[in-house]
């Protein structure tokens, strides 16, 4: 029984083998010019600041969302894709309307500023 996931263990051994190769190869052959701003740390689009209770701006959290939100939405896309065959004419209506509803939202985030980044 155990000889079935030999296959399994090759692969996953061959697969960490490259990645590590792939590494090595990019320190060992990778140039390094270090600077300031490259070494600065660097977090949600503005600059680091000491204290973590300080009151910033949550468009970014806004902005994240939303992406989020859209990214999941055009998720749906590839398996309608699939079987747009097999679903016909009726799930192709279903989609052009889900598309309709994600067009009408973004053109109101659009026009309520949600995606301006002063």
């Amino acid at each position: 029984m155990l000889e079935n996931y030999l296959p399994v263990l090759v692969f996953i051994t061959i697969g960490a083998v490259i990645g590590a190769v792939m590494v090595a190869m990019g320190f060992m052959l990778g140039t390094r010019k270090p600077d300031d701003e490259k070494e600065s740390p660097y977090e949600c689009g503005f600059e680091a600041f000491e204290d973590a209770r300080m009151k910033f701006d949550v468009r970014y959290y806004l902005v994240a969302i939303l992406f989020i939100i859209f990214d999941l939405e055009i998720a749906f896309f590839f398996p309608w894709a699939v079987v747009l065959d097999q679903i016909g004419m009726i799930g192709y209506i279903v989609m052009m309307v889900f598309l309709a509803v994600l067009t009408i939202g973004f053109i109101y985030e659009w026009k309520k500023g949600a995606l301006e980044w002063e």
